[in-house]
């Protein structure tokens, strides 16, 4: 587990944090994350996110799903078990469609679910940096990485320029990990 150094800003209003995300962004400071305690519309591309490529994993699922049907039925009904039900052909397309449909839906809706817990790291027994204990109440939080380019003091400067209300300085762990919630993180608030 790779520990970094991050500043954590504190806003308590979206119309302070949208122009300081940007002010971020353009000084060229590395932005790990920003937590809100609603969904913001927007954040996304004033941070620079990406779309996400998830309904393109939902086609996939559902390709797998269609073909695993139809691949299925069409062994058992041609080569496991052929029986002829009134003169009907083995392989009877329209009467598979609805068992199809179902294992699509199915197929894609799961596969996009697990796709989404692992993307956001947010599977059972996940346990993750909380940067500030009120960033999913009323505070909006951002977390910047600081690397060997700029100093502490430079940056915390800089986000109290940007409209901060609350700024330290914190060591976390970036990537997620099995853990207990009843164990305190022993690096959680240095040099705050």
């Amino acid at each position: 587990m790779a520990i970094k150094k991050f500043a954590v800003a504190c806003y308590d209003d979206e119309e302070v944090l949208f122009p300081a995300v940007k002010k971020v962004r353009h000084s060229g400071y590395k932005m790990h994350d920003v937590y809100t305690p609603f969904p913001v519309h927007g954040l996304d591309q004033a941070m620079g996110l990406k779309e996400t490529d998830l309904h393109v994993a939902g086609f996939i699922y559902g390709i797998a799903g269609t073909a695993t049907a139809l691949g299925f039925m069409g062994w058992i009904f041609t080569s496991d078990w052929p029986m002829v039900f009134g003169g009907k052909p083995h392989f009877a397309l329209p009467a598979f469609i609805p068992i199809t449909f179902e294992l699509t839906v199915l197929f894609s809706a799961v596969g996009m679910v697990l796709t989404f817990c692992y993307l956001n790291q947010i599977m059972p027994g996940v346990k993750k940096h909380l940067f500030h204990p009120r960033q999913t109440d009323d505070l909006f939080v951002m977390a910047v990485e600081l690397n060997d380019q700029v100093t502490e003091q430079e940056v915390i400067e800089f986000l109290k320029t940007t409209g901060a209300v609350e700024t330290s300085v914190q060591n976390a762990e970036t990537e997620w990990w099995y853990g207990r919630w009843d164990k305190e993180e022993d690096y959680q608030l240095a040099g705050s």
